[in-house]
């Protein structure tokens, strides 16, 4: 026991400061993935975290292939590592279950709101437009209470985003959300985003104005391609879809539900059966869209691809890139735009697993970011993000948008737009 406690060594703010210099040890904040986003959950002065922290929740130490994540940050036994978070309790827990694992070089941080977060000389970082990417406690107490941080306005309008399935809203859904169906926000026949004149007739039925918060969400029930319309069993990634055309729209303050309904879930909260009536407005309140630099139509996709300061990015599998499959079944061909820049989604159409993490939340940001680096993915360039139809594309642009990059945009007709215009592509494994 002696020695285990050796081993939990705990150390001082100085200590710590030291080592962030001298980056001699690797930070592991334990603490949500959204108070690492910079969520103030412990009304700390500063919120975000410790500079050059990885992200570990607590929570994720009780699934099976715990240690698996671990080593897929490149945390490793070798190394000597800080673990700080709110509870010092729940810190020293997930410390003893590192020493299990074969992780020895462990010290302990518990003086982060005390210390480290009201001195504005110490280093914090954070996701610069985290608020726009809640969690389900900040949501519940919005339902609850309407009183919330980050928060000042009188009018939202929560969305449980569905394709093809409203069944998978009204087998339960967060209190007070309402039903949107994908397809009302984007046309069935070439997956781009409606006309202004329906976009802005379905949001007023919506009870959605311009100023009006959003908060977006859906369920993840394991998309199989085998079905026929796998997407139905993708709602969450179907939010995020929602989500970019109504920035488009105009609407100024959308927000994502990080994890979807799995981490409202998570936390326990009841769903409910009970439909939520829509709130019909007579007005949307602006020109639609607003917003049209968020769009790459399809001549545009070919002026980025001859740019040298603007990248249009692929947000598809390996499998798609290289031409093995398409990636849906109602695409037949195969192969990759020429000159695209490849950011792998993960497993297929219906996945992003290169973005998310195991429940189901936004992959740590800085991940992300550096992901897309090795592959000239940088903020100092215009970056278009496409896939198949539009979803994945609007994933990966709503990440980037939170990192605050200037000049995001979505290729909105992606590859199926290209290839039904007769454009080249081609297939095969790049040189």
């Amino acid at each position: 026991m002696a020695q285990e406690e050796n081993k939990l060594k705990q150390i001082s703010t100085k200590e710590l400061v030291s080592q962030i210099e001298t980056q001699d040890s690797s930070i592991i904040d334990i603490r949500s993935v959204d108070a690492y986003n910079g969520w103030k959950e412990q009304k700390e002065v500063r919120g975000g975290h410790i500079k050059g922290a990885k992200s570990l929740p607590a929570k994720w130490s009780k699934y099976i292939d715990w240690i698996e994540i671990v080593r897929s940050k490149e945390i490793l036994p070798k190394h000597a590592m800080i673990l700080y978070g709110y509870n010092k309790n729940q810190t020293e827990s997930v410390a003893k279950l590192f020493i299990k694992a074969g992780y020895h070089k462990i010290s302990v941080y518990h003086d982060f709101v005390e210390e480290y977060s009201p001195n504005k000389d110490y280093p914090l970082e954070n996701l610069p437009r985290y608020k726009y990417l809640v969690s389900a406690k900040w949501l519940k107490e919005l339902i609850t209470k309407r009183t919330v941080s980050e928060f000042n306005n009188k009018k939202y309008v929560i969305c449980h985003a569905h394709y093809r399935n409203k069944a998978d809203y009204e087998k339960g859904h967060i209190p007070g959300a309402i039903e949107l169906a994908t397809n009302s926000l984007e046309s069935t026949e070439t997956w781009n985003r409606r006309s202004p004149e329906t976009i802005k007739k379905v949001l007023e039925e919506l009870g959605i104005t311009t100023d009006t918060t959003v908060i977006l969400y859906g369920r993840f029930s394991f998309p199989d391609n085998k079905d026929p319309f796998p997407g139905s069993n993708a709602g969450h990634l179907g939010a995020f879809r929602c989500a970019f055309i109504m920035m488009y729209a105009g609407i100024k303050d959308v927000r994502i539900l990080n994890g979807g309904l799995q981490s409202w879930l998570d936390e326990g909260f009841d769903v409910t059966k009970e439909e939520a009536v829509k709130q019909v407005v007579q007005d949307f309140g602006a020109q639609i869209p607003s917003r049209p630099e968020l769009i790459a139509d399809l001549a545009k996709a070919k002026d980025i691809l001859k740019a040298e300061d603007k990248n249009l990015v692929c947000v598809r599998s390996w499998r798609e890139y290289i031409g093995e499959v398409s990636g849906y079944n109602y695409i037949k061909k195969k192969g990759r735009i020429p000159g695209a820049i490849f950011s792998d989604c993960g497993s297929d159409a219906y996945h992003m697993e290169n973005y998310r993490n195991l429940d189901h939340t936004t992959r740590e940001y800085s991940e992300i970011r550096e992901n897309w680096a090795k592959s000239g993915i940088t903020s100092d360039k215009h970056n278009a993000f496409y896939c198949g139809t539009g979803w994945r594309g609007s994933e990966a642009f709503f990440n980037a948008w939170l990192m605050g990059w200037p000049r995001v945009s979505v290729f909105d007709g992606g590859w199926l737009e290209w290839v039904n215009n007769g454009c080249p592509y081609e297939a095969g494994e790049p040189d």
